[in-house]
């Protein structure tokens, strides 16, 4: 008598199926893998390490300097009504943070996403110091605008990337896969309204804070890539 075959695989779900029993046990039942790397987070890193690539080359070559230091000043001269709402939410972008949402994703028993967003906390400090400012050298709003209004930021060393803005579109990234259509909308209003609080205390121009943010989307992916992202049930 030949064996039967039981499925596990649904409808709409993705990953490799794995058999399960065999011949001697009369039944083999296929499930499929419960974690998945998505074809998305493979384009999204590509795609952010070519914008932060070319805005590090814009940033070296000083081609966009005029446009950037005026957007610089429209942000960095707004109200100074705005210091504390601003200096508030760019708080997001602090190191610890991904260490407080890892904790709530930990509770959610979201462990894939807890790693990647530990993980988050080394890699940011490497992409940024290690590499992208050793290879930038674009000094800070203070040093070279007079003009430049400063809120409690430094002066000296070297502005590109954000960290912030890295810190935070990686965080960005990482949630995606987990969040819904309402709470990408919030996280990316909260990370983009940060990244914009830079500008306006006086730490980082509008180049710092774009190749931040793109470093931030391609650590994210990768760090997708790396974790795996735990299929819906």
């Amino acid at each position: 008598m030949r064996p039967s075959f039981r499925t596990g695989h649904r409808r709409g779900s993705t990953g490799p199926r794995i058999p399960i029993g065999g011949p001697e046990c009369g039944t083999a039942v296929m499930v499929t893998s419960p974690v998945r790397r998505r074809g998305a987070d493979l384009q999204l890193a590509v795609a952010g390490v070519a914008v932060c690539a070319a805005l590090a080359w814009a940033c070296g070559s000083g081609v966009v300097d005029r446009a950037d230091h005026a957007l610089f000043r429209m942000i960095n001269t707004l109200p100074d009504g705005l210091f504390r709402p601003f200096w508030l939410i760019q708080l997001a972008g602090v190191l610890g943070a991904p260490a407080v949402v890892a904790a709530i994703a930990l509770g959610a028993r979201r462990f894939r996403l807890a790693a990647g967003l530990l993980l988050l906390i080394p890699v940011k400090l490497v992409v940024e110091r290690d590499i992208l400012k050793s290879l930038v050298v674009h000094r800070r709003p203070g040093a070279i605008m007079a003009d430049a209004v400063l809120r409690d930021v430094p002066t000296v060393g070297s502005a590109f990337p954000s960290g912030h803005a890295l810190l935070l579109f990686g965080m960005v990234t990482l949630l995606i896969p987990y969040s819904s259509r309402g709470q990408r909308s919030v996280t990316l209003a909260i990370a983009i309204l940060a990244a914009v609080a830079r500008i306006y205390l006086g730490a980082h121009t509008p180049l710092d804070v774009m190749g931040g943010a793109a470093a931030g989307i391609a650590v994210g992916a990768l760090l997708n890539l790396i974790v795996g992202v735990r299929n819906p049930r």
